[in-house]
């Protein structure tokens, strides 16, 4: 069970730097431009950090819900969580890399 709770906590780190690098050139373009072109984006990737950083609070360290993460959810719910970070994380990583050509 640990490892599927340790995989989940890797991909949210994952998911969390790639959004950095994305906040860091929507909001650099933002600050140049002043368009809702570049604030939508922007927005996204701020919204989707917050939601990877709760994620990531209630693997790591709020006191009941990471008992019971750790302890008590079955394999499969696992499974189905980590699939789910795992394809942001893949589509993170191609929007970063367009962002970033």
């Amino acid at each position: 069970m640990v490892v599927w709770v340790d995989l989940a906590r890797v991909a949210v780190v994952v998911n969390m730097a790639l959004l950095a690098s994305l906040i860091f050139v929507w909001g650099r373009n933002y600050y140049r431009l002043r368009s809702k072109h570049t604030l939508g984006p922007l927005l996204f990737a701020v919204l989707l950090f917050g939601e990877n950083a709760l994620a990531l609070y209630f693997y790591l360290l709020d006191p009941l819900l990471s008992v019971w993460f750790s302890s008590q959810v079955p394999a499969p719910a696992w499974q189905g969580m980590i699939a789910l970070h795992v394809l942001e994380s893949v589509a993170l990583a191609v929007l970063a890399l367009v962002t970033w050509d």
